[in-house]
């Protein structure tokens, strides 16, 4: 195998990669035998018609497509290695050369990682972040506690009011007549969630278990079923049941049934204690974005539109793992958000650029300040994925090879250069701005 390097503009690169006549040849063997129990021609027996007679019948490149599938995986990395370039993207392949018995020869496009000339990074001014904890962020996490605790109580003795769980059934008609989707008996709805059209929950309240009323509503103009959208309609309601959902008082039963501690003063140091934490990783994480965002304004590079492609396609796969989470497809996601692949990339790009010109800044910081992460940097990571995965650290380490762990520690390198950053920055703190009346 040979390659040839040719640089272009932008951090832009063509390899040419020449590939022997035999390695070519064996990989149109090996596509033969993998597909000739698919071929079936008379007068031969299933899986033993004769390679020649496959290419004579089917024609002399209907293997050329398996077989320079296999030449590409099997010499790009070697051919990427033997560059000598820091490639980050995935080629664009050409073939130039294909054919039994000749050399195979093909191209591939790539973007090379940029030279980056930092500019100032040291001694940047970034504005303090506040991590004050104020007695209501405390109430509202009580509050979330008394919600999750909380429990559903069947009352008969009064009619519907807001904040309800109520059990209906109703039959939907427009001029009269009964329309798809209409209809539906034992209906769980909460009054106030505005989950159904118009003002159709607020006509609710005030009825009690048996009652039956006419409600009188119009479907959006926007309505998602066009035949629907502007058109006013009748449904026919009959309250089922009625629902309260009862909180437990906040006091120091609250905290021993519900919590691990004996009172509720307890209970509120250890949320003022966890609030801070958060708060406080939120503010360091927001002040070294600033920064960097500084140091990246303060550098120059020339980015390969490619090396954004590249980042883009990667926070879609991203994305897509999210959206699996909530057990969607991809596919269903884009359908019911009315959106495609190309828009999602086109508002994903100015991020991917973001985080392109950011890991370059900080890895060129990395190099610049002779930035390393050692072993027990190394084992602080084992122990923080241990603790997220519920495992043993040496298990961990053991499950990763060489090349990760190697990839772990550039990664921690850059960690540090942003933690540099902070360090080295001017912190402004908060000030009031005094308002003063003209006399």
């Amino acid at each position: 195998m040979s390659v040839q390097v040719e640089r272009l503009e932008h951090n832009m690169a063509k390899l040419t990669i020449e590939v022997e006549a035999k390695e070519f040849d064996a990989a149109m063997k090996r596509a033969y035998n993998k597909q000739k129990s698919s071929f079936t021609l008379p007068g031969f027996r299933k899986g033993k018609i004769p390679m020649n007679v496959i290419e004579k019948t089917y024609g002399a490149g209907i293997f050329y497509e398996d077989a320079a599938n296999d030449v590409m995986q099997s010499s790009y990395p070697a051919a990427v290695e033997e560059s000598g370039l820091d490639i980050v993207s995935r080629p664009e392949v050409d073939i130039t050369q294909i054919g039994k018995g000749q050399n195979m020869i093909y191209t591939a496009v790539v973007a090379v990682k940029p030279e980056v000339t930092l500019g100032q990074y040291k001694g940047l001014t970034v504005d303090k972040e506040s991590t004050e904890v104020t007695d209501e962020e405390i109430q509202e996490e009580l509050k979330k506690a008394q919600e999750k605790n909380s429990r559903e109580v069947e009352i008969t003795d009064r009619p519907v009011q807001d904040g309800d769980m109520i059990r209906l059934s109703y039959a939907g008609t427009i001029d009269g007549v009964p329309f798809d989707g209409g209809t539906a008996e034992n209906q769980n709805l909460k009054i106030g969630s505005h989950s159904f059209i118009d003002t159709f929950e607020d006509q609710l309240v005030g009825l009690n278990i048996g009652d039956t009323k006419d409600v009188e509503v119009t479907f959006p103009e926007e309505y998602h079923a066009k035949e629907l959208a502007g058109k006013p309609a009748v449904f026919h309601v009959e309250i089922l049941g009625i629902k309260e959902k009862q909180l437990d008082e906040l006091n120091d039963d609250f905290a021993a049934d519900y919590t691990d501690f004996d009172t509720l003063e307890e209970y509120k140091a250890d949320i003022r204690s966890k609030l801070t934490a958060d708060k406080e990783k939120e503010a360091r994480d927001k002040m070294q974005n600033d920064l960097i965002r500084q140091a990246i304004e303060n550098a120059e590079m020339d980015i390969p539109e490619a090396m954004i492609d590249s980042e883009v396609d990667q926070m879609v796969e991203e994305f897509k793992q999210r959206v699996s989470y909530q057990g969607l497809s991809f596919e269903q996601y884009l359908q019911f958000t009315g959106s495609d692949i190309d828009t999602l990339k086109d508002n994903m790009r100015p991020q991917a650029e973001d985080r392109v010109k950011g890991s370059l800044v900080l890895e060129a910081i990395v190099e610049a300040e002779g930035i390393t992460a050692d072993d027990d940097d190394l084992q602080s990571e084992y122990d923080r994925m241990a603790g997220m995965y519920q495992m043993e650290a040496g298990l961990i380490a053991s499950y990763l090879g060489e090349a990760e762990k190697e990839n772990m520690r550039k990664n921690l390198a850059v960690q540090k250069a942003a933690d540099f950053l902070l360090e080295q920055a001017e912190i402004k703190e908060a000030t009031e701005e005094l308002e003063f009346e003209e006399e």
